[in-house]
């Protein structure tokens, strides 16, 4: 008697991150300044300070959440950030799969 058993199909999680870049606060933000002085000029003088920074949505695949976190760290580290002047953080989620 033969018996079929239904290919398995394995499916690579997907995860969806979120990444926040900021200068780090002993750096210099001229970008905010230039913003706080607009605002200044438009009548917000209740503004104190204006720092400006970056934000990433991105998707990936990997296996497991912590490689997920070890990519994104390297990511942030090689390109998506300037580890001398900014920090960065992220919120990583998993995707639902279909």
């Amino acid at each position: 008697m033969l018996v079929f058993y239904p290919q398995l199909e394995f499916v690579v999680p997907h995860y969806s991150a979120r990444i926040y870049v900021t200068l780090r606060p002993s750096v210099l933000d001229p970008a905010g300044t230039a913003v706080q002085s607009g605002l200044a000029h438009m009548g917000y003088d209740n503004v104190d300070q204006v720092r400006i920074g970056k934000y990433i949505e991105l998707t990936l695949q990997a296996d497991t959440e912590a490689a997920a976190t070890q990519q994104l760290d390297r990511m942030c580290d090689q390109l998506l950030a300037n580890p001398v002047i900014e920090n960065y953080r992220f919120e990583l989620q998993t995707l639902a799969t279909a």
